[in-house]
């Protein structure tokens, strides 16, 4: 018999841990639809763990499961954005919905990689938990183009559309502790395209070396499915000195050189621009308020690099006016009459919505009635029944009183003489029976010789 599997049913941290629960932030499906490998379904998962605490991350899709379904169950769940992924001839694509009016941009996802690739690629082990998805991540824009009369459009509104993935940052209510990742999107204007990188954010001592560092945080080692710390292994040193002042290359006793480019000397003194002073005690051992702190950030995935391709109005199967094509254009011409087809089918909607509730109005304006009706015609039956009952009894009453009033006890002469009557002919029948029946027979027997 397998073992039974425990779901989890409580949100992670309680409510007190889970700022996204507050109203006003938006929330966010991330779904993949259509047929999709193994790779794109794995990416869908890691872009969860990227919008988390605010998104629904065991969100399971089905096969017969549509586009439509999510876009009509999410708004009154309180969702905000909706990211589907799916897989085209061409490459894969990701289209943000701001549900429920839209718009709706589609890119193309040129290129892309997997959590799991980005940490088996680094250098350094990472140990990732729950805790650091507990808070959502930081949003840094980078090298977007201001808005102004000469920015194009569409970047404007793809960039306001980026910061409206994520919680507003608030410097003023903001815990120190709960700034655990960054998410940076970035626009290349050369390629003309978006670059997707999550970071997380790692504190370390500053002025110290990495093997200064070791001796007082422990030797961290690499496993296969996620990193330990561990107490740092000098048995084979003489002495403490020859492992902190060992030269750039030089081997020790276990040949593994002990050398990173943090043990040189422009290390030990560190980089003034990377250390900060803690406003607030931070996660991490010694990481107190008012020490000077190395800030690193350290990328866990995933990574994409998008192309916007299209931005319409509206929703999917609702969607307006093309705002802007990447390889489709129009001229004013056919951009006018788009909209006045567009005004066109709006206005047929809305005039077939309002017929559609008049006739559910009339509807049940008509069951009413006839509900109504039908209770009065049984409460008329009952009035009707009860004055019939009291007329039976009535006669019922003058028979038996009409019947009492001969002699108790007195026969009719009438009835005796029908029961002779009967009697008589029931004789006679009883004759007639015996003589129309025939002799019985007799039976042969054989006798003995």
């Amino acid at each position: 018999m397998g073992r039974r599997r425990k779901n989890r049913t409580h949100l992670k941290g309680g409510v007190a841990s889970n700022p996204g629960s507050a109203e006003g932030v938006p929330k966010s499906f991330v779904i993949k639809h259509g047929q999709v490998g193994h790779s794109l379904t794995q990416l869908v998962r890691d872009v969860r763990k990227v919008m988390e605490p605010n998104t629904a991350s065991r969100l399971r899709e089905r096969t017969r499961n549509k586009l439509k379904d999510f876009l009509t169950m999410a708004p009154a769940l309180g969702v905000t954005h909706l990211l589907a992924f799916t897989l085209t001839d061409v490459a894969p694509s990701m289209r943000i919905v701001r549900l429920s009016s839209g718009p709706t941009l589609s890119f193309r996802v040129e290129r892309y990689s997997l959590a799991k690739d980005i940490i088996n690629s680094s250098r350094r082990a990472r140990s990732m938990s729950t805790v650091e998805y507990l808070s959502p991540p930081l949003l840094v824009l980078a090298s977007f183009p201001p808005p102004g009369p000469t920015t194009p459009p569409h970047l404007t509104l793809m960039m306001k559309t980026f910061q409206s993935l994520f919680p507003p940052l608030s410097p003023h209510t903001l815990s120190l502790s709960s700034a655990r990742r960054v998410v940076l999107i970035s626009y290349n204007a050369e390629r003309g395209t978006v670059e997707f990188r999550h970071y997380l954010i790692t504190v370390k001592p500053y002025g110290v070396s990495k093997r200064i560092r070791h001796i007082l945080e422990g030797a961290t080692t690499k496993s296969t499915s996620h990193s330990q710390t561990r107490t740092l292994d000098l048995g084979n040193e003489k002495d403490v000195a020859d492992f902190l002042l060992r030269r750039k290359g030089e081997s020790g006793p276990s040949s593994d050189g002990y050398e990173s480019a943090a043990s040189t000397a422009s290390s030990v003194a560190g980089d003034d621009g990377d250390a900060v002073d803690l406003a607030d005690d931070y996660v991490g051992r010694n990481n107190k308020k008012g020490q000077k702190r190395a800030v690193k950030l350290d990328e866990i995935g995933p990574r994409m690099e998008l192309r916007l391709i299209k931005v319409a109005e509206g929703v999917p199967g609702k969607e307006g006016g093309v705002l802007y094509h990447e390889f489709v254009k129009k001229t004013k011409a056919e951009i006018k009459a788009q909209k006045a087809e567009h005004a066109a089918k709006e206005k047929l909607r809305k005039e077939r919505r309002k017929e559609q509730e008049k006739n559910v109005q009339r509807k049940k304006a008509a069951e009413n009635a006839k509900k109504g009706k039908g209770k009065a015609d049984e409460g008329d039956d009952d009035d009707d029944e009860v004055e019939e009952d009291g007329q039976d009894d009535s006669e019922m009453e003058e028979d038996y009183d009409g019947e009492n009033d001969g002699d108790e006890g007195a026969w009719d002469d009438e009835e005796v003489s029908e029961v002779e009557d009967s009697a008589d002919e029931g004789s006679e029948d009883e004759s007639e029976e015996e003589e129309v029946r025939p002799p019985p027979k007799k039976l042969k027997t054989r006798s003995k010789r």
